[in-house]
């Protein structure tokens, strides 16, 4: 017998599922252009469902995973915005995130604006992504972002 689930629980398991998968399409080594076009919708896909039952804090979240996706596939311009968009709701929502959603933040902007070619910016975000990062009191937390910090996608600054 198939379960049922209310719409709200519906929306929390999918938002939960997509993310899930984007981790995976984004740890694979080599991804094909089909993976990497999935990963994109479901990133998106994500994100919308977290807007439909979670808080600013999920939506921050969700803005910080699309602005990633972009940036490790070297598309500047789409990274930037969804890293903007990710940074602004860090202060509209400051009294909901966590230490970690900020150092994610300055760190969506890094690597965006390293993938744009702007070495200047990234540097001046990455430095501020460093600090937050050695702030993070939890040292779970803290140990998984250096690690995030240092993989991935840096473009010119690479």
């Amino acid at each position: 017998m198939a379960e049922k689930y209310t719409e709200q629980e519906a929306h929390r398991h999918f938002g939960s599922k997509l993310n899930g998968e984007v981790w995976n399409l984004l740890g694979k080594p080599e991804r094909s252009t089909a993976e990497d076009e999935q990963m994109v919708h479901a990133a998106h896909a994500s994100c919308y469902h977290w807007l439909q039952v979670g808080t600013g804090a999920h939506h921050q979240r969700g803005e910080w995973l699309i602005s990633h996706v972009y940036a490790e596939l070297g598309l500047p311009l789409a990274a930037l915005h969804h890293a903007q968009r990710c940074q602004a709701l860090t202060e509209e929502h400051a009294e909901l995130l966590e230490d970690f959603d900020r150092a994610y933040a300055f760190e969506a902007l890094a690597r965006a604006n390293a993938v744009a070619g702007d070495r200047d910016e990234a540097l001046r975000y990455r430095k501020l992504a460093e600090e937050a990062g050695q702030a993070i009191a939890d040292a779970e937390s803290k140990k998984y972002f250096l690690g995030d910090l240092e993989g991935g996608n840096w473009g010119s600054l690479a």
